[in-house]
């Protein structure tokens, strides 16, 4: 990048003359004392800001007034890029197209229209001598070639196509945990851990990319290269006496009334208060001689917030070389009374790994046009990672290069990539291609509003004024105060399609996300050890439940939830969590969740009914059990199981036990089964209510088979031997009004047959009352078949008759016998 002598940029437009001398120093105007430390800087390498170097290859466009191009030519490597000019007060009418060759595979690109850069500092930076105009930068990728044309009635001067290696390097990785950042409310104790150091969350990288062989020269007419330069350690310099990590201080001096140090509830290592002198003049490579001074008048200390800072990458983090900006101090507002909105204009199709080195690009562009820093006071990218921007403290009212004429008392966060639509209010001079923002960067930039707004105390769905600084921004007056929305888009304050309809669209939802209280609460469920069990409307557990909730506003907007059981707080969980365990008393109750927004705003769901049941289900019909039809063998007699299980709150299943397992339905009263021939048998049921308890039953029963030879016959029987037959034979008879008649005690009897397509049919007698007429009629063969049963309540002495009815053509019946059940 162009520097000063020495690699150090000297600070350009108006800084106090304040000089550090002897070991303490007056801020004028203050009264502040500020201790200064003559020991040396206890800063070890591990501690020190992994800076990635970058370079900056610009090469003229040539041709007409109307007409400028590049021929296609191959180039050192380079990431991103963007069109210059001379006189950044002028705006390009034109259009200016960029193709560009990647180094993987050696494929140009298509043509890709480059629309006008929208951000832009104040009149008192922009106006310095060397600053240029530019396009909005694109994000090309591992380039080794360009090819440029840009036309237009007037061209501006000195037009060259900007390349842009950013390194390799840098981190994704935030280097704060944001509880370091709240400040705690009454009664809570305050934060003693210390942070990370940032410095040690970067990643750490020297060295720009390798440059790969070119198949061409490299250019050498007409082109402008900023070197990448050298920067050692930091050497000591003189400090207030209460050193922070990553170049913030705290005033020794607890009388000193305008003190920049955080908040004495916060953790007074918490990034972002105003940086430490080393941090605002580093000691860079033959730096020449600069004062080393504080603002003055020294900036406010930022008030105090319950809003905890976003976690975010901090400029050591993406590997910022402090040595290219303007040394010393940024300029300061009061106040950031309303928060800015943009996007990078660059393509969507990038990798968050890749974000580092995109905000590093951004970074040399915005340097290599003369600008003391990077514009934006954050970025974002798609993945939802923050980025801190322009240097002076996270938490300073920082003074940014983002919207002109509006840059003092606002910050500007920017969204890396493109959010257009093409349709009405967006401009369509650039062709890169407009995303839909993901969740998670408008989740972040939600963030960063709801903290910087929060220190200011104004609402992000509210207003503020702010005064026109500009006398050249179109649709805007010199010295005019407007009233904007506190989370406005880059449009709102500056002729410009920025930030793209489809972020412009999403800026209500960021005021909503920001302000709180949190939206869409609502209790999902209750559960039980078993799982949710709605009765009703309501829910059935035991006296131990987990309660589940969601919300739409984001978690990251949340500080914490808790679980309200008849209108007192029993359970309290993290911002993160959607689940908590509450322990109830017997009975109904009303449940709701009460979440908590990190401006300490809250909102309180729906109630919800829950009933905690300890009481076990009932058997009001006690099992009972009786014969049942089917086939027959002496380990297998079919058998029937009825009762009747119930519950106040409803079952949940039901299950047999014994003599096999077998899951039932919640409403089953009836269960079909077998028991085997001459043993008693335990028939176990298992009822389970909504809350889980659990209540059991059984009845046990003995089935004997008695053959047909103990039976009184009537009439002419044949034998008849087969292993198919129960005890090897069985009695048949084809004679009219041939009848046996078995005497029996029992509660159930059952009559067997076989079955054929000659089958005839049989009466039933029972006691010497006529029951039923049964045909053993059937298309397929079936032997020892339960044909007939009848169940009495008790245990009895009966007689079991049946006579041969003689049917016409198929006269003969076989009977296997009877099985009673006692």
């Amino acid at each position: 990048m162009r520097t000063g002598a020495g690699g150090a940029r000297a600070p350009r437009g108006r800084r106090a003359g304040i000089w550090l001398a002897a070991a303490t120093v007056l801020v004028a105007g203050t009264g502040a004392v500020v201790a200064l430390s003559a020991g040396s800087d206890t800063s070890t390498a591990a501690d020190a800001p992994h800076v990635v170097h970058t370079s900056v290859n610009s090469l003229d466009l040539t041709g007409s007034s109307g007409e400028r191009a590049l021929a296609a030519r191959s180039t050192k490597p380079f990431r991103m890029l963007a069109v210059s000019w001379q006189d950044p007060s002028v705006r390009l009418d034109g259009t200016v197209r960029v193709r560009t060759r990647s180094s993987a595979t050696g494929k140009w690109s298509g043509w890709q229209a480059l629309g006008a850069g929208d951000a832009q500092p104040d009149p008192a930076e922009r106006d310095r001598a060397g600053v240029r105009g530019g396009t909005a930068p694109l994000w090309a990728g591992p380039s080794d070639g360009v090819q440029v044309k840009a036309g237009g009635r007037t061209l501006p001067k000195g037009l060259t196509v900007d390349l842009v290696d950013p390194g390799k390097g840098g981190s994704t990785t935030p280097a704060m945990d944001p509880a370091a950042y709240a400040v705690p409310g009454d009664g809570e104790e305050t934060p003693t851990d210390q942070p990370t150091s940032p410095d040690t969350a970067s990643t750490p990288e020297e060295t720009p990319s390798d440059s790969p062989a070119e198949t061409t020269p490299a250019p050498t007419d007409s082109a402008t290269e900023t070197p990448a330069e050298s920067t050692p350690p930091p050497t000591p310099t003189a400090e207030p006496s209460q050193s922070t990590d990553a170049g913030t201080t705290a005033p020794a001096s607890p009388s000193a009334s305008t003190s920049t140090a955080p908040p004495a509830s916060a953790s007074p290592t918490a990034p972002g208060y105003l940086p430490s002198l080393s941090a605002a003049y580093p000691s860079c490579a033959s730096a020449s001689a600069v004062p080393h001074t504080v603002p003055s008048p020294l900036p406010a200390q930022p008030p105090a917030t319950k809003v905890p800072a976003p976690p975010f990458v901090t400029r050591a983090g993406w590997g910022a070389d402090e040595c290219a900006r303007d040394t010393g101090y940024p300029d300061y507002g009061h106040t950031v009374k309303a928060v800015f909105v943009h996007h990078t204009d660059t393509t969507n199709t990038y990798s968050c790994a890749d974000s580092p080195s995109i905000v590093r690009s951004l970074y040399a562009l915005h340097l290599h046009q003369g600008w003391r820093d990077l514009g934006y006071n954050f970025l974002v990218d798609k993945c939802g990672t923050i980025f801190e921007g322009r240097f002076g403290g996270a938490a300073m009212p920082v003074i940014g290069a983002q919207t002109y004429g509006f840059n003092t008392d606002s910050m500007g966060i920017a969204a890396i990539g493109t959010y257009t639509d093409l349709s009405g209010g967006d401009s369509t001079a650039s062709t890169i291609v407009g995303a839909t923002p993901s969740q998670a960067m408008v989740t972040a930039i939600s963030r960063i509003a709801a903290w910087k707004l929060g220190m200011s105390g104004v609402s992000p769905t509210g207003s503020s004024t702010l005064t026109e600084g500009a006398k050249d921004s179109s649709g805007f007056t010199l010295g005019k105060t407007y009233t904007m929305n506190a989370v406005s888009g880059h449009r709102d304050g500056f002729a410009t399609d920025c930030p793209g309809n489809q972020l412009y669209a999403k800026l209500a939802t960021v005021r909503s996300y920001a302000a709180g209280p949190p939206a869409g609460v609502g209790v999902t469920s209750v559960d039980s050890a078993s799982g949710a069990v709605r009765s009703g409307t309501g829910y059935v557990t035991g006296t131990t439940a987990t309660v589940r909730w969601s919300t739409s506003t984001p978690a990251a907007l949340l500080s914490g939830a808790e679980v309200l059981v008849d209108g007192t707080s029993v359970a309290k969980a993290a911002g993160t969590a959607t689940s908590a365990a509450v322990t109830l008393s017997p009975g109904r109750h009303t449940v709701q969740v009460r979440a908590t927004h990190v401006s300490g705003r809250t909102a309180t769901s729906a109630a919800v009914t829950v009933t905690a049941d300890t009481t076990r289900p009932t058997y009001p019909t006690a099992p009972t059990a009786q014969l049942g039809k089917g086939t027959v063998n002496t380990a297998a007699v079919p058998v029937t199981v009825t009762w009747k299980a119930a519950d106040d709150n409803g079952l949940r299943s039901q299950a047999a036990t014994s003599p096999t397992a077998k899951t039932l339905a919640a409403a089953s009263t009836s269960w079909s089964t077998t028991a085997r021939s001459a043993t008693a048998t335990k028939f176990g049921l298992t009822a389970t209510d909504l809350a889980g308890n659990t209540a059991t039953a059984s009845v046990t029963r003995t089935a004997t088979l008695i053959q047909e030879s103990s039976a009184k016959a009537t009439g002419t029987w044949t034998k008849r031997s087969s292993s198919s037959y129960l005890g090897g034979y069985s009695a048949g008879s084809g004679t009219t009004n041939a009848s046996l008649t078995w005497t029996f005690k029992g509660r159930s009897v059952a009559w067997i047959a076989s079955r054929a397509s000659s089958s005839g049919a049989v009466k039933i007698y029972v006691d010497g009352t006529y029951q039923s007429t049964v045909d053993l009629k059937s298309a397929t063969t079936a032997y020892r078949q339960a044909m007939w049963t009848k169940t009495w309540s008790s245990a009895a002495q009966h007689t079991l008759k049946i006579v041969v009815v003689g049917t016409s053509g198929r006269p003969t019946v076989t009977t296997d016998g009877i099985a009673v059940l006692n």
